[in-house]
């Protein structure tokens, strides 16, 4: 039997955009509790975006590259007398969007000769525009789920 859920954490949205999104960002930029060079690369990469993106305000670009990079499914194992089964699950907007995030900062990180920001913009630039590592993850995820639709029955 499992304890109490823990309960979800108010995120107080960032000073220069007010928007708890890129606050977010921030946080999962974040390493060994450095807020300060996370906000200068994230605000850094938005700045950059901005500039590549004229058209659109970079909030609403930004908004829009992490829309198109969150998952709708995913998959969960799942113990079934002895065999392991991967069952496609719906995913939650929040959970969906922390995925998202994440994808984008991992993929940014593999990236190597360039400063953080750039690889980041560079990242969140090619999801906007619907190409880039972070979308094929995200295609690979749902075309997994699409092909163990099967075993969806065993869903709890």
């Amino acid at each position: 039997m499992r304890r109490r859920r823990a309960e979800k954490r108010i995120v107080t949205p960032d000073p220069k955009h007010s928007s708890e999104l890129v606050s977010r960002f921030i946080n999962v930029i974040m390493e060994e509790g450095k807020k300060g060079v996370a906000e200068r690369v994230v605000y850094g990469a938005l700045d950059i975006m901005q500039e590549k993106l004229p058209e659109e305000p970079v909030l609403k670009a930004f908004s829009k590259a992490i829309d198109n990079v969150r998952p709708k499914v995913e998959l969960k194992a799942r113990r079934v007398g002895g065999a392991t089964y991967q069952v496609p699950v719906d995913v939650s907007s929040l959970r969906g969007t922390s995925l998202a995030l994440r994808w984008v900062r991992d993929f940014a990180r593999k990236k190597k000769g360039k400063p953080m920001l750039n690889k980041i913009a560079d990242e969140l630039i090619a999801a906007y525009k619907q190409e880039g590592a972070a979308i094929k993850k995200r295609d690979e995820t749902h075309k997994m789920a699409e092909a163990n639709k099967a075993f969806s029955h065993f869903r709890w």
